[in-house]
């Protein structure tokens, strides 16, 4: 018997269709079994992938990782990969948006993408009718107090690059420049307003924690932009189902031409210390296949990264059309910068704006803070 074993992220989105693959390969081949472990959803986002390579042949991962593995020949480059060119290129063409070629850098291909998400709206569509088209709506509604919007440390920064990106203004453009410092500061003007209208819960809430009160209780109704889950869309995943949409408009004067935001979603990779790289091809080819990931991995639990998935109408069907209603938003979606050094800035370039919208600090201070981190972000793993 031939034992792979896999780390993926502690949520049933991310576990359990992993189970449920492997368990499925092992049917087929009877002779290699793969198990599986999971972190948590901050580990997922912070532990380095170095510590993991020597102990996993398969690694989920986020794609703002893969400079660092690229720099540090850490992941498998699913380039080299002759006999399976042909899947690769298909599947450069059927991801969603820019999934499957945010795991792309220095010419090389560090993960196969098997799960896409990009932040969106979410809102209980047993009661709300009129859903929020713009940022003014969204303040509109938060005054009300029916919003809810996860803003911990991670999704700080997450939010605030969705909204450089939704206003056709993204961070690192041209390269190594953070932002425009009058877009900067207006983005936390605008960030810290609908801030003071929420509850003081929120700066510690992730999308997870959010979209279970929202799913569980009836006073907080709608989130504006987080990561959307397909789970909670699901019949009997949570008490009361929650449907997603594309992400409202964060501009306010209508004539910029408004993008997508922020992309997430996982890539499954391949350790480029695995003693089994022609098994762990196989099985990660298979699992990001369109057949697997319109069939198997979405009924068992996942949020598929194959277009041919989210084009499916039984699983629309079945998700109260999550995907066909946010398809908009993650095919504008943005990609973040993959550089050797983008996650120190990651990291803390959250907190930095956590701890702005629970202060008085002026906004011409904490940008300045941002672009000086970002610079050195740069430099950090030299």
């Amino acid at each position: 018997m031939i034992t792979l074993k896999g780390m993926t992220w502690d949520h049933a989105r991310g576990y359990d269709p992993m189970i449920a693959t492997s368990k499925e390969y092992s049917k087929k081949n009877s002779d290699i079994e793969i198990l599986w472990d999971k972190r948590s959803l901050q580990a997922f986002a912070d532990r380095p992938i170095e510590l993991m390579v020597h102990d996993y042949d398969f690694i989920v991962i986020d794609h703002p990782h893969v400079g660092e593995a690229s720099t540090k020949k850490l992941l498998y480059n699913f380039s080299l990969a002759k006999n399976y060119s042909n899947q690769l290129e298909e599947l450069s063409k059927r991801s969603v948006g820019m999934s499957h070629a945010s795991y792309n850098f220095n010419n090389g291909q560090y993960a196969l993408a098997i799960d896409a998400a990009t932040p969106v709206a979410a809102y209980r569509p047993d009661l709300l009718d009129n859903i929020p088209s713009n940022i003014n709506d969204v303040i509109l509604l938060a005054e009300k107090n029916k919003v809810l919007w996860p803003l911990n440390p991670v999704f700080c920064i997450t939010y605030f690059n969705s909204i450089a990106a939704n206003w056709g203004m993204p961070i690192n453009t041209p390269e190594k420049n953070f932002i425009d410092k009058k877009i900067g500061i207006e983005i936390l003007i605008l960030m810290k307003k609908l801030t003071k209208l929420l509850p003081q819960e929120c700066l510690k809430m992730d999308p997870i924690q959010t979209l279970d009160f929202i799913s569980e209780n009836n006073d907080k109704i709608y989130s504006p932009m987080l990561y959307g889950y397909v789970n909670y869309s699901r019949e009997g995943f949570r008490k009361n189902r929650i449907k997603f949409d594309d992400m409202p408009s964060f501009d306010t004067s209508s004539k910029i031409n408004c993008k997508g935001s922020q992309i997430g979603g996982t890539g499954l990779a391949i350790s480029a210390f695995s003693k089994n790289i022609d098994l762990a091809l196989d099985y990660a080819f298979w699992v990001a296949s369109k057949d697997c990931q319109s069939s198997l991995f979405y009924f068992s639990g996942g949020q598929p990264g194959h277009l041919d998935a989210w084009k499916n109408n039984q699983i629309n069907e079945d998700s109260l059309n999550f995907f066909l209603s946010t398809l908009k938003t993650m095919e504008k979606g943005w990609v973040r910068p993959r550089y050797n050094g983008y996650m120190y800035f990651q990291d803390v370039a959250g907190s930095i704006i956590n701890d702005f919208l629970n202060s008085d600090d002026k906004e011409e201070i904490i940008i300045d803070k941002l672009t000086s981190e970002f610079e050195k972000s740069f430099d950090v793993n030299k």
